[in-house]
């Protein structure tokens, strides 16, 4: 009889992100780089402001050299990324910005984007 293993769902790639973005706030209490901003550096996403300034853009890969525009701090990703996490961000989203963490030990690979 096969069996199939059992799929994390959407609540736990979810519940995942929003616990390391509490973690990367302390760390940033802490004074050490938030995983998220490390993520950005190595060219995984970017999260960019629009271009009326208005919202934040989540962004695959380095856009860096095709766009001059800052990133966002990290204390205005992290409530905008709850925001759209919370309110039902779909799963490529979801794994985009888990994407981040990949490092850490509740990672799963099944979320690799």
């Amino acid at each position: 009889m096969d069996v199939e293993p059992t799929r994390l769902t959407d609540e736990d790639l979810r519940r995942f992100v929003l616990d390391r973005l509490d973690e990367d706030e302390e760390r940033l209490a802490r004074e050490e780089l938030p995983l998220l901003d490390e993520a950005e550096r190595r060219g995984r996403f970017r999260i960019l402001r629009s271009d009326d300034g208005r919202e934040l853009l989540l962004v695959p890969h380095d856009t860096q050299a095709q766009d001059p525009r800052a990133p966002a701090p990290f204390a205005e990703k992290a409530e905008w990324l709850r925001k759209e996490v919370a309110g039902g961000a779909d799963r490529t989203v979801l794994q985009l910005i888990a994407s981040a963490y990949d490092t850490h030990h509740g990672w799963q690979e099944e979320w690799r984007t």
